[in-house]
């Protein structure tokens, strides 16, 4: 455990270090062929009136005739970085350059961190609302609870590109693949088990609609705030109506799960066939007793980063079966870098409106698909990012969907966009491998391989 915590704290000196040196992670280079002077007059005056004369006749020309339709924005207030907390725009800034990295590198799409001061929920809708014409999708990232929630629903009614909320999409898509995959081996019916999440904030609220979505019934599931369980007969639930509407409707949904308002945590474990914690850093966050009274085959999810909310191993010894963390140095990580990057690859592949949970479920049983042709197990129910085929077939489920709903401007097959999102991925990282090979890319000071 020691080990653990000391390598945590290795790594973060060494990225500091080559944050340093490299002066960031992204930048921008031309896509387009300059041997001469000349050739500004086709990409900047005079050529390029004839494209701003096309698009002010037809704004959707500009998903044709610029970068627009493969860029996003990844956009944050900095009030909820990663296990930091209100840590402000500027310190958010390495994320998003991050995630702008794991985009490019792993779905193909450019994307522009963007970092700013608003705090007003309507502020920051405003800002959306007028970036919009630069983008082709907006991915939100790190924002408090609950202000998260009502951005990205009125984002998502107010823009015309997808917006995506990676906390609660992204880390709930990829829970959900994990869930089908865990359920199958222990050879249960998730839609017949009783679930219980441990956390209500932005990753399993959305978990909780994508969990109803796919057909668990609501009182099947049981989900625990930092006050208990969410209950309709809760002592503050009618302040939960007005402070936040999102756990007020799950408390009445779920009617708590079959359980008395009050229950203690180990009581909500009780005979639970699932739990799936994403609360806050362990370790001993979730207790041994607790998993000693879930259901047999238990399954256990705990999430938090850097330390999971109970060691994989005191899981393991409490009697679950499976386990998984949202670490990549222990089995079965659940990792939403899985989705992203190929939920975008999809939707800008068609020009999508929106991005519904419909299809971010679409993506988890693509994802969860490819898992089992490959043969899961108990240490392997989720691929891992190195296993970059993955994403293709993700993109090209997520892309169908968007043309199945109604919310694409443009149509296609998954055999169409399983090509087309091979060759965009594959290019950028043979991009990448090119620069590095031949210098562009300076080698690290320090071997950390």
């Amino acid at each position: 455990m020691q080990d653990k915590r000391k390598e945590t704290v290795d790594w973060y000196s060494l990225s500091v270090n080559l944050h340093k040196f490299y002066g960031g992670k992204i930048e921008i280079i031309p896509k387009v062929p300059v041997r001469r002077i000349k050739d500004f007059a086709i990409w900047y005056t005079p050529g390029v009136a004839e494209p701003s004369r096309r698009i002010s006749k037809d704004p959707d020309e500009s998903f044709e005739l610029t970068n627009r339709w493969n860029t996003i924005a990844v956009v944050s207030d900095g009030t909820r970085v990663l296990g930091l907390g209100n840590v402000g725009p500027e310190a958010a800034y390495p994320v998003m350059e991050g995630k702008a990295l794991i985009f490019k590198f792993l779905g193909g799409v450019d994307a522009i961190p963007i970092v700013h001061k608003h705090r007003d929920p309507e502020k920051f809708l405003d800002l959306l609302e007028a970036l919009e014409p630069s983008f082709g999708g907006i991915n939100l990232e790190d924002i408090e609870s609950p202000k998260c929630f009502y951005i990205l629903e009125e984002a998502r009614k107010r823009l015309e590109i997808p917006v995506w909320h990676d906390d609660q999409q992204g880390t709930a898509a990829v829970t959900l693949a994990g869930l089908i995959n865990a359920f199958h081996i222990v050879g249960k019916n998730m839609r017949k088990s009783r679930i219980v999440l441990f956390g209500a904030g932005a990753a399993n609220i959305a978990l909780y609609r994508l969990l109803v979505l796919y057909g668990v019934p609501p009182t099947n599931l049981v989900v625990l705030d930092s006050r208990g369980v969410l209950h309709p007969d809760r002592a503050d639930i009618d302040k939960l109506m007005i402070s936040h509407p999102w756990k007020y409707k799950i408390a009445i949904e779920t009617k708590g799960g079959g359980l008395p308002p009050g229950a203690p945590i180990d009581k909500a474990m009780e005979g639970a066939d699932a739990i799936v914690a994403a609360s806050k850093p362990g370790p001993g966050v979730i207790k041994k007793e607790w998993v000693s009274k879930m259901a047999k085959d238990a399954i256990v999810f705990a999430e938090a980063n850097p330390v999971p909310e109970i060691w994989p191993w005191e899981a393991k010894e409490a009697g679950a079966r499976i386990v998984a963390t949202g670490r990549s140095d222990f089995p079965n990580q659940v990792n939403n870098s899985l989705v992203f990057p190929a939920v975008f690859r999809g939707v800008l592949d068609v020009r999508a409106k929106t991005v519904t949970d419909e299809m971010a479920i679409a993506a988890a049983e693509e994802l969860a698909k490819y898992a089992r042709e490959k043969g899961i197990h108990e240490d392997y129910i989720l691929p891992t990012m190195e296993e970059w085929e993955v994403y293709p077939r993700e993109a090209a489920a997520v892309a169908v969907k968007a043309v199945e709903l109604g919310v694409a401007r443009k149509t296609t097959t998954y055999k169409e966009e399983l090509e087309r999102a091979q060759t965009i991925i594959a290019t950028a990282r043979k991009k990448y491998q090119e620069l590095w090979k031949n210098g562009y890319i300076a080698k690290p000071p320090v071997d950390y391989e």
